[in-house]
């Protein structure tokens, strides 16, 4: 097959990796321009326009979509089979999705209709689903609204962070990309239609992953400490809080049951109202209180510092018992 692949961040490449080192041939990429990422302002191509070129892949990175005649005009000379995309960055309109023989294909990393959207990965830790997956679909104009062809479901693990969850969707998603490209090859005369299932049919709830905003980083301390617990880990490595009037990242936390407490013999001080230091233990972190159990901070990146951890990160912060963190 004859494939034109369009994608953007680290998350796509492993999929572009494996159909390159199949027997498809890759005929161009389609990356969002590069873009200002590093302290001095420099241009960063993508990660995917990084991998494409250093293998020698043919690399197109249009500023606009949409009515770009001279941009479609180049598509359609490429004589394409399947257009194949993962995180591309843009919706793209019916006139280039259909410009493929085979028409275009998305890995969509959530169990349709569950978590149409920008954000899947983030928001199924963020609710607390049990499950996620990936569902190749068949593009059409509509916010992920296509038919599937293939699904495959795994399990969240309460460690999951969005790194972590990210990486085995990302190799999932490559996986299921290759047997989807079998079977519209082996159904080549007469077609693929008869393989598709519409979303409905899963019977799921609808829910959209909106994008993430600058204010959901932000911890609140007033929440449940499951809440709390799933925020840093879905927003993975950027939730964070203000501590001395420095921003600082919580990268990582453990949730203080009161079983866990007495079977530890923690020393923690109680009675505090939501976001107040009530543990200091050693060798391990510090204790917050929130609505609900306390939190052990085992992670955290002061503003300016590097990531510290255990008597380190208590060095570092030099916290005093019954100080406030801010949300």
């Amino acid at each position: 097959m004859r494939i034109i692949f369009w994608g953007t961040p680290e998350y796509s490449v492993k999929s572009l990796e494996v159909l390159r080192e199949s027997d498809h041939d890759i005929v161009a990429v389609i990356t969002q321009p590069d873009k200002k990422r590093s302290r001095g302002n420099k241009l960063v191509p993508s990660p995917v326009k990084e991998y494409a070129l250093n293998k020698g892949i043919p690399v197109y990175t249009p500023e606009t979509i949409k009515g770009n005649i001279e941009f479609i005009s180049k598509l359609k000379k490429l004589s394409s089979d399947l257009f194949i995309v993962i995180a591309y960055g843009k919706i793209l309109p019916k006139t280039i999705l259909d410009i493929p023989k085979y028409k275009s294909w998305n890995a969509h990393a959530s169990l349709l209709p569950r978590w149409r959207g920008a954000a899947p990965i983030q928001w199924s830790i963020l609710d607390g689903d049990e499950f996620t997956g990936v569902g190749i679909m068949k593009m059409e104009e509509g916010l992920d609204t296509g038919d599937l062809l293939i699904e495959s479901k795994i399990k969240i693990d309460i460690k999951d962070n969005l790194q972590t969850l990210s990486s085995k969707l990302s190799d999932l998603s490559s996986e299921l990309f290759l047997k989807a490209i079998s079977e519209i090859e082996r159904t080549k005369k007469e077609g693929i239609n008869h393989l598709l299932k519409k979303q409905t049919t899963f019977q799921r709830e609808l829910k959209y992953a909106r994008m993430i905003k600058k204010s959901d980083f932000i911890i609140s301390w007033e929440n449940n400490a499951i809440d709390i617990f799933r925020k840093i880990n879905a927003l993975y490595p950027r939730a964070n809080t203000i501590f001395k009037k420095k921003n600082l990242k919580i990268i990582k936390i453990k949730i203080l049951t009161e079983d866990l407490i007495q079977n530890k013999n923690y020393k923690i001080k109680k009675n505090f109202k939501p976001g107040f230091i009530i543990g200091l233990i050693e060798n391990e972190g510090i204790v917050i209180s929130t609505k609900s159990d306390p939190i052990l901070i085992l992670e955290a990146k002061l503003e300016g510092k590097n990531i510290s951890s255990q008597n380190q990160l208590i060095q570092q912060l030099n916290p005093v018992l019954g100080e406030s963190f801010s949300d």
